[in-house]
Formats: structure tokens, sequence, C-alpha cells
């Protein structure tokens, strides 16, 4: 091939790699509120799962719980006294997080449901923990990815809605890593029936 030609071609992309995350939090906005957990599991397209990150944040200075956010994780002490445990802080949880995902082998995209509110949070620490972000600014909705799969509305596209067949046998259990590996799972579930629907 000549070296014009080389240049012409667009170099190949590396794979992408699926990183389910989940956030559990004490609190609806991050810097008011704090982020207690960030878990995260890679997949690959095929299903396969790459690695895991996992850990308890301490709580911003000058942060407090939300009082309805509080009330909540009272109905849920297991999964709150698995969110305290071993906490470290956020200015070395998050360039260490930060460090693992662009260790990842191929594209990392971020995904989440809903989306929304936890990139929120892991977009926030790591801009101000870690002065970056691999995921850049993007983050795929398995909620807004269902609507298109069931051809229904946003909000219509509920887990009810959905085929048993996406599911693993796995609970929600509000703890960051379990929920992260859950709805990863649901994830690759419905790529793979969106590349049989095609």
């Amino acid at each position: 091939m000549s070296e014009r030609l080389r240049a012409l071609t667009p170099p190949a992309m590396k794979p992408e790699i699926y990183v389910s995350t989940d956030v559990e939090s004490d609190g609806p906005i991050p810097g008011p509120n704090s982020m207690l957990s960030v878990a995260s599991a890679a997949f690959r397209e095929d299903g396969s799962r790459v690695g895991v990150y996992s850990a308890n944040l301490a709580t911003l200075p000058g942060a407090a719980g939300d009082p309805k956010t509080m009330a909540w994780w009272a109905t849920q002490p297991a999964a709150y006294r698995a969110c305290r445990e071993g906490v470290r802080p956020p200015e070395e949880v998050m360039p260490e997080y930060a460090s693992w995902v662009e260790s990842l082998p191929g594209l990392p995209v971020f995904v989440a449901y809903p989306a929304g509110y936890d990139f929120m949070f892991v977009y926030w620490y790591l801009i101000r923990f870690a002065e970056r972000s691999p995921f850049s600014h993007s983050a795929l909705d398995i909620k807004t990815f269902a609507m298109c799969l069931l051809d229904c509305g946003y909000r219509e596209a509920t887990k009810r809605r959905m085929p048993r067949g996406w599911f693993s046998t796995k609970r929600h259990t509000h703890v960051a890593l379990e929920d992260a590996v859950e709805q990863g799972e649901l994830f690759v579930a419905m790529l793979r029936a969106a590349r049989q629907a095609r």
C-alpha cells in the first residue's frame, strides 16, 4: 500500500467495551450530596466480562445527606451498611477508577439504568477528583435502548414490559457492584436481541 493510500485509510477501530455502572448516593445531586459507592462491570459485545471495579467513598466535606434519600436508606439497612464499609477518599478513588477504565481492552462506553443519574455523579466526580473523563461526555441509557427495541414510548419502556429472557437470575440489591453486574447482563442480552432482529 502506498504511503498516500495508507494515510487515507482510517485506523482499525478498537472493539467497544460496555462499562455497566451503578452508583449509590445520599441525595439527588453531586456537590450538596455525596456519591457513596461507585461500581462498574465491563463487558465485551459477546457478553464476556473483562473486569470489575468497586469502591466506597467518604462523603464530601460540607455535604449532607438529603432527608428523603436518607429516609429511603433507612429501609435498606444491609445495603447501606455495605456502602459504608472500607470508605476511601474520593481524591484517591477517582484517579484509580479512571486508570482502571483506561486500562480496559477497548473503547469504553458508559452504560447505566438510568444513565442520566449515574453518569451525572460519575462525571462530576471524575472531573473534580481525576481531572479527566475516560468516557468523554457520552453515556448509553439502557431504558432508551429498550424503548427502541420494544418500539414504544420512553415512559412505557419499563422492566415490566421487557421479555423475561433479557434478565439474569440476579436480584437488584442496591449494592453497587451487584447491580452493575445485573444491569450489564441485561444490556448484553438486549444487545444480542438487537443483533438477532437485524
